[in-house]
């Protein structure tokens, strides 16, 4: 089962959780991120590609499904306007095996930030705005997978 979703709504992280788990799968792994605040952080504006976003995360879940043999697959992506502390990713991944369900996990977060049409925009306390550019590091660790 492979459940794709990219919304406004908030993530509601444990109703996301059971339903995922009802398969009864022998390991479970999960990321939750979340907005970092600080440094006045009032809002991050997350704009995407309503067909490509959506596609791209598609594309990332079925080839980690294959890749290795998962179970169960949640990935939810949130998409608007958040206040520090809310989730913007969710990450389910069961497999039979731990091994299987951490390295699907992983490989999901390290390429959505480099292979999914999504931009950021950081609002802040004392009226700055600026968009987010890639970290250094995001591709190496990216990469790691190919």
């Amino acid at each position: 089962m492979i459940c794709v979703a990219v919304q406004t709504d908030a993530i509601d992280v444990a109703a996301e959780i059971d339903r995922h788990d009802a398969g009864g799968h022998g390991a479970s792994a999960s990321f939750i991120g979340r907005v970092r605040g600080g440094d006045g952080l009032t809002e991050l504006f997350l704009d995407h590609h309503p067909m490509l976003t959506e596609a791209g995360l598609a594309g990332l879940a079925h080839t980690a499904a294959d890749r290795w043999h998962l179970a169960a697959l949640t990935l939810i992506h949130r998409v608007g306007a958040m206040a520090p502390g809310e989730t913007i990713v969710l990450v389910l991944a069961s497999s039979p095996h731990r091994a299987e369900a951490l390295a699907a996990t992983e490989y999901l977060i390290d390429r959505l930030k480099t292979d999914v049409m999504l931009w950021k925009r950081e609002t802040f306390a004392d009226g700055r705005v600026r968009w987010v550019e890639p970290r250094e590091g995001d591709q190496g660790r990216a990469e790691r997978w190919d």
